[in-house]
């Protein structure tokens, strides 16, 4: 079955400007076959590849490592293959992840130190205030 871009949208819960954005990335594969100005045509196998991209994205991944994935997942036999490189990259993510969570527990305990020295000079003013 045929979709022009509109009923697409609709069916995939995206923007028409996303979609033609992922088209113009090459995420929906190679499209150079339309002439161009002329109306765009989407399939059911579209459909898949961009509820597929969502899946991705909902993941974690970015457009850029989500373009290094796709095409394996409707080349037949290699979905394993995109399965394992989407667990490489979340991995790689995790380590990024941790990374950041331990520089942000660094600067949570820094300003803690800060906050207490802080304290400490207000608390000694005041009493000094006070005498």
């Amino acid at each position: 079955m045929s979709y022009k871009i509109g009923e697409i949208a609709k069916l995939t819960n995206l923007t028409t400007r996303t979609i033609r954005y992922y088209e113009e990335i090459g995420l929906l594969g190679d499209r150079n076959n339309r002439p161009t100005g002329q109306l765009r045509v989407f399939e059911n196998g579209d459909i898949k590849r961009l509820k597929k991209i969502q899946l991705l994205k909902d993941l974690g991944l970015t457009l850029d490592e989500i373009s290094q994935v796709i095409d394996l997942y409707f080349t037949d036999g290699r979905l394993l293959d995109g399965k394992r490189q989407v667990i490489q990259i979340l991995k790689a993510h995790i380590a990024r992840a941790e990374e950041k969570i331990d520089e942000l527990n660094t600067f949570k305990i820094d300003c803690e130190k800060s906050i207490c020295k802080i304290e400490a000079i207000i608390k000694n003013n005041e009493s000094k205030l006070e005498k």
